[in-house]
């Protein structure tokens, strides 16, 4: 870690003393903290939420979910992000990375390719081009994440290409990956992964989405196929707004014909109380009857039911307070109270999250 922070102080002293010193340039650093408290009422030996959440995942102890300090340099034709963070979605999110990378939250670059048209080619460690959710919760209507977004890409590692239309109405991009959520290639593996992304504003108040991915997710030459659709739109207007998902996925058995499928919907409302105070309601399902995403264990594989409600005070313009209460119903005792199995999970979780 400590070499880790050498490193990325030095590249960050360069950009600041090098780079902000060309012409129509500028270097802009942000921060971020989102400290929280989690109740799961099936209270939990270790700590440890289910282990398909891997933010706010901490219970009954004071904790960050994230961290980051974040430099952006942009200029006419070039542009690149560096951000380190820290916190337990660092810890679990990250897991599967070696340790130099655990604390990557974003490191790309990309250049513009045409003088005439909003054409760029980013490459490096990306957000997600998949869902209308991020690890900032902040940026988010729920305080916590809905299980569709906890279960796909937060973060991707390839390039992207990346077309705007003159009106800002539409958005295309083109990805090559290293995988599903991967920046570590899986081993024996050299089929590099493709995305897509259209995205569509026809007005100020509505955002349509379409993202898509293919990849081969075997190791050791398996081949197993995975295909891979994300739909939803944004509509705000006033005081009310409404979002509305749909993933759907579909992976190839190791080596045969056959497919397993998953899908999940999810429909959020939020509504403006006061200037400063809003409340949010979601329903969500996710069923994964064959443990493609989401192992179980059971006959009956992963169907679950989700219902959230949170409330938020917006303390000033970059900080934000939160509480939610969720709700998870499954078909199957998948959780567990005092090594005991139960079809039910109830949490109540809060959050102050200060952007800068």
């Amino acid at each position: 870690m400590k070499k880790l922070l050498l490193i990325c102080a030095s590249v960050l002293m360069f950009l600041s003393k090098g780079l902000a010193q060309t012409n129509n340039s500028t270097i802009t650093w942000s921060g971020y903290v989102d400290a929280y408290y989690a109740y799961d009422f099936n209270q939990p030996d270790d700590h440890l939420r289910p282990s398909f959440l891997y933010n706010h995942n901490r219970h009954n102890e004071f904790n960050i979910n994230l961290a980051y300090i974040k430099g952006a340099y942009s200029s006419t034709r070039t542009r690149a992000n560096l951000a380190i963070m820290a916190g337990t979605y660092a810890q679990y999110n990250m897991a599967a990375e070696s340790p130099l990378l655990q604390h990557i939250f974003e490191a790309n670059v990309g250049i513009k390719l045409s003088q005439q048209h909003d054409i760029w080619l980013d490459a490096g460690i990306l957000p997600s081009h998949i869902g209308f959710e991020s690890a900032v919760s902040k940026d988010c209507w729920t305080l916590t994440r809905s299980i569709l977004a906890e279960n796909s890409p937060y973060y991707e590692s390839g390039a992207k290409l990346s077309y705007t239309s003159p009106n800002q109405q539409w958005t295309a991009s083109v990805l090559a990956l290293n995988g599903w959520q991967r920046i570590k290639r899986l081993d024996g593996n050299q089929t590099v992964s493709l995305g897509t992304q259209i995205t569509h504003k026809p007005n100020e108040n509505l955002t349509l989405n379409w993202s898509t991915y293919y990849g081969n997710e075997g190791i050791n030459n398996i081949s197993q196929k995975r295909y891979f659709s994300n739909l939803y739109a944004i509509y705000q207007h006033e005081k009310w707004g409404f979002i509305a998902g749909f993933d759907y996925g579909s992976q190839q058995k190791a080596n045969t014909d056959g497919y397993n499928n998953w899908y999940s919907p999810v429909a959020i409302v939020r509504y403006q109380l006061a200037p400063k105070m809003r409340l949010a309601a979601r329903y969500e399902y996710y069923q994964d009857k064959n443990g493609v995403i989401i192992a179980t264990n059971t006959p009956e594989g992963f169907q679950v039911t989700g219902y959230s409600l949170n409330w938020d005070y917006q303390v000033a313009e970059n900080a934000v307070f939160r509480i939610e209460a969720k709700n998870y119903h499954a078909n199957s005792a998948i959780f567990t109270e005092k090594s005991q199995p139960k079809n039910d999970n109830l949490a109540i979780t809060s959050s102050i999250a200060v952007q800068f």
